[in-house]
């Protein structure tokens, strides 16, 4: 938002722009190569095969409909669309930052895509813990509503949150099932990359052409290192906090980069294909939920 407030009420000096141009590409790249220390693969381990399941489930049924629902419903161009969609299926603004680039998506799209996943995964924390302890999640334990929360709320801090509120047993079942979803980012890019470059090649496809989101192995490698415990659970935690900034830096420059005129000419089209998006992962992520849980419980 402070970089949104300063590129649009002061012009940005030329000498700066190259430094801007950095952070917003190369630092975001590398930026999501270490998200991967916020991870393990002891976490797809721990929330389970049901959990997977409902996460993959959640995970593809939302990004399709995102694509159809911004496309074909609202009339949103290609790239704001899919990355509207990778935002809210996945892990929001880290992941909407990470399909741009595949997508071939401008700054005023991408920035558009962000704020919708912000709005609504701020809504979703504070509504699934009130839903939750108001009693209308039937069926539904700590442990239960923790897989729920990860697997439908938008950001990864944001899910926490959402568990927090509850109990910490739903905090640690949040959080796992959530992260797991984040590691679904990699192979989703992968798909992406290839999907696009067999879609706008005109005399087939040349695998040397595809722009294969390289930084992707680099976040798996991450969570590799970071599964072997090779590294003092200090330096893990000094890594995660420079990757925040670094992080910070790039949606700082994403926000100088970004033409509030342009954002205006979408209009509300964008906020009402998310909010189709969050009332399905709310509503469709309960019955999901309860649906898998029933085949590998039997209630």
């Amino acid at each position: 938002i402070i970089g949104l407030i300063v590129g649009n009420s002061i012009k940005i000096p030329e000498v700066l722009k190259p430094g801007i141009n950095f952070s917003l590409k190369k630092i975001l790249r590398i930026a999501i190569i270490f998200l991967g220390f916020r991870l393990t693969f002891q976490n797809v381990i721990d929330v389970g095969l049901e959990g997977i399941i409902i996460d993959a489930i959640m995970l593809i049924t939302t990004f399709l409909l995102g694509v159809y629902v911004s496309k074909k419903v609202f009339g949103l161009d290609e790239q704001t669309s899919y990355m509207l969609a990778s935002g809210s299926s996945i892990c929001g603004a880290s992941a909407v930052l990470a399909t741009a680039p595949i997508v071939k998506g401008q700054m005023h799209q991408a920035a558009m895509a962000v704020a919708t996943v912000t709005i609504f995964g701020t809504i979703s924390m504070f509504l699934y813990p009130a839903v939750y302890k108001a009693g209308l999640l039937l069926g539904m334990d700590d442990a239960l509503y923790g897989i729920y929360a990860g697997a439908t709320i938008h950001e990864v801090a944001q899910a926490v949150a959402a568990g927090f509120a509850v109990s910490d047993v739903a905090a640690n079942t949040a959080t796992i099932s959530k992260l797991t979803r984040v590691i679904m980012l990699a192979p989703l890019l992968i798909v992406l990359s290839f999907f696009f470059a067999k879609k706008h090649a005109t005399h087939g496809v040349n695998l040397r052409e595809i722009p294969i989101p390289w930084f992707v192995f680099g976040f798996i490698a991450m969570i590799g290192i970071n599964s072997m415990s090779v590294l003092d659970k200090s330096y893990v935690n000094i890594i995660n906090q420079v990757d925040t900034f670094l992080l910070t830096m790039s949606m700082a420059a994403l926000g100088i980069e970004t033409n509030i005129e342009k954002m205006k000419k979408a209009g509300m089209k964008p906020i009402y294909a998310a909010s189709v998006l969050f009332l399905y992962l709310f509503f469709g992520g309960y019955i999901v939920t309860k649906v898998i849980h029933t085949v590998f419980n039997g209630g």
